[in-house]
């Protein structure tokens, strides 16, 4: 077996990892393929007869390829709007619901996307896929102990500003369509027993971000913004998976998307929403596929 077949095989044989990995590090599937791809090229200057633990090689091989990609992205980003990308799909579909099994949830995406580079890798190779400080640092290129603290940041930025689904997808789907009935309704009060009393709603304009408020907290605030443009906007939404967690999709009368809003739920009440309203990201949305 030559050395090309046999980096074939183990990228095959620990794919669904690797893919995991860059997902979670970019916040977009598009750029996963891209990182992947970037990776393949890179094993042809390896040497195999040196690698001991291949699982291990290539996760930091694709942790550099990673970094090495938002560093770019950072240059850039006076460009950019929010740069994660979220995958939606239709809800119930059991071959579209497996798409989603490189997905964490937008509150997630959110807040890795405001690390800086080195941050997000720490924390996502470290407390996500346990790799060890010493193989950390060597893909940020610090110290051990500087990468503890670069970590150990970024768990507290994640901590603060990214709550976690509790509850299955039933429970959240359940929770969704009864704030949803509860919007279209124009209902403030039973808007009020379904949200969370520290809830976030966080919009992405994208470009036209200065139109609008990117953020409300405290479920008032919440509950008095879904009380007023619900009514209209409810009517236009369809169940959607949106990374993994219950969603909806609204799209116009020509089926076009105008807006993506996913959901984290705790228990019977919703912590946070994120609405994506970015049209340079809805224009590229497709069925079954990440906005990117």
């Amino acid at each position: 077996m030559d050395d090309q077949q046999w980096f074939a095989e183990q990228l095959a044989q620990h794919r669904p990892q690797l893919r995991a990995v860059a997902y979670r590090l970019l916040g977009s599937q598009a750029e996963v393929d891209d990182a992947l791809q970037e990776a393949w090229l890179r094993t042809t200057r390896a040497d195999p007869t040196a690698i001991i633990n291949p699982a291990a090689w290539l996760t930091t091989l694709v942790g550099r390829v990673c970094i090495d990609m938002l560093r770019a992205r950072q240059a850039r980003r006076e460009q950019l709007g929010a740069t994660w990308a979220p995958l939606v799909s239709e809800y119930g579909d059991p071959e579209e619901a497996s798409l989603h099994t490189d997905a964490v949830g937008i509150a997630l995406l959110v807040v890795l996307d405001s690390l800086e580079p080195a941050e997000r890798l720490a924390v996502v190779l470290h407390d996500m896929f346990g790799m060890p400080f010493e193989q950390v640092a060597a893909v940020v290129g610090r110290t051990p102990a500087a990468t503890r603290q670069l970590a150990s940041r970024a768990r507290r930025r994640l901590r603060e500003g990214a709550p976690q689904p509790r509850a299955g997808l039933p429970a959240q789907r359940r929770v969704v369509d009864a704030f949803l009935a509860a919007a279209r309704a124009g209902d403030f009060d039973a808007l009020l027993t379904l949200l969370d009393p520290d809830v976030v709603f966080r919009s992405d304009h994208g470009r036209r971000a200065r139109f609008a408020p990117a953020v409300l907290t405290g479920a008032r605030a919440v509950a008095t913004r879904a009380a007023d443009a619900g009514p209209l906007f409810a009517r236009l939404c369809a169940p959607a998976l949106v990374n993994g967690a219950a969603g909806v999709v609204a799209r116009d009368r020509r089926g076009r998307p105008v807006a993506v809003v996913g959901f984290t739920v705790d228990g019977e009440r919703i912590v946070a929403i994120d609405m994506i309203l970015d049209p340079d990201k809805l224009t590229r949305l497709r069925r079954g596929r990440s906005i990117s």
